[in-house]
């Protein structure tokens, strides 16, 4: 018998982790990613350095992998070698795993919001290196580690996830370092996970929906037959101008549903883009499209502007005034 929760499930992100070291926490992220309903693959490792452990670990569990020394080279041209071994192996997200190069802007720039690496302290406290024994130094309770998007500032971006590890009498860097990796093991694939799916996470899809709708001039939210739905004007004479739909009434969907300039319109997008675009039970006869949310490189500024072209259909011409002149500036 098929498996027809296998046809509508999501496909498993692709990752490259970066190394320099033994890869232990790349093993971690390995492993997990083993497990039953993992969100993620591993499709390469790549480090800085052929003798790197974490290589070995790879290759003998079947993964591909890649090596390059840093030595002689510019920082970017590096950067462009690793990156090119990532896209290469299909990659769409980047795990810095004890990977101890500052990597260059531009390379940051290209993989925002697409990179993470894991840090041995509980951020934004002690970035850089020597995290345990300055904690330690300081009089701490907790030491700890951290999992964070990478932007061009050192371990400055985003946190994802925190893991405190009490510090106990006595303890050096490297005892309270040998506790502290356990917790790392812990936390990388679980945020990692989390990180990936957040396309098919009809929370967090809603969460960033509803931060777009409600930006909008006199907007405010209302359920419309058990589901989320947006509206502009009063409380009591106000407008849909969209809707979220979770799956509803048996598509594997999660939409947005806008108003679209007619059936021609509907029906032109739903045939000629069907991955992005479906026609919705009910609403679609009514000139809604819907909008799939839960597919790969989604747009969220088309999804913006779907939004206020759904909201200027139906908002009254003294409110659109207001996003006009704000547009002007």
């Amino acid at each position: 018998m098929a498996d027809t929760n296998a046809e509508t499930s999501p496909a498993k992100a692709k990752v490259a982790v970066f190394v320099s070291g033994t890869g232990t926490n790349m093993a971690a992220l390995l492993y997990a990613s083993r497990l039953p309903g993992a969100a993620y693959e591993i499709v390469l490792v790549a480090a800085n350095d052929a003798d790197a452990g974490g290589l070995q670990i790879a290759a003998t569990e079947g993964v591909a992998t890649f090596a390059l020394s840093h030595k002689g080279m510019s920082r970017a041209d590096h950067d462009a070698a690793m990156e090119k071994a990532a896209l290469d192996a299909g990659a769409q997200y980047i795990a810095l795993a004890g990977y101890m190069r500052i990597l260059s802007p531009g390379f940051v720039q290209r993989w925002e919001g697409r990179m993470l690496n894991i840090h041995p302290s509980l951020l934004p406290q002690y970035t850089g290196l020597d995290t345990h024994a300055r904690a330690i130094e300081a009089g701490d309770a907790h030491g700890g580690v951290s999992v964070h998007l990478v932007t061009e500032e050192l371990d400055a971006g985003e946190i994802l996830g925190q893991i405190a590890v009490a510090i106990m009498p006595g303890d050096t860097p490297d005892t309270l370092a040998a506790r502290v990796r356990l917790a790392e093991h812990q936390l990388y694939p679980r945020v990692l996970g989390d990180y990936v799916s957040r396309g098919s996470d009809p929370r967090h899809l809603l969460e960033r929906l509803r931060a777009l709708a409600l930006a909008l001039p006199q907007t405010h939210e209302r359920e419309s037959h058990g589901a989320p739905g947006f509206r502009v004007g009063s409380e009591k004479s106000g407008k849909y101008f969209a809707h979220f739909s979770d799956r509803h009434h048996g598509t594997p969907h999660i939409s947005l549903l806008v108003k679209c300039s007619g059936m021609d319109e509907l029906e032109h997008f739903v045939e000629t883009q069907p991955e992005a675009y479906h026609k919705p039970a009910y609403y679609g006869a009514s000139g809604w499209i819907g909008i799939i949310l839960n597919r790969p490189g989604l747009d969220w500024e088309a999804v913006d502007e779907w939004l206020q072209r759904s909201w200027r259909q139906v908002a009254p011409k003294s409110v659109t005034r207001l996003l006009d002149a704000a547009d002007e500036f």
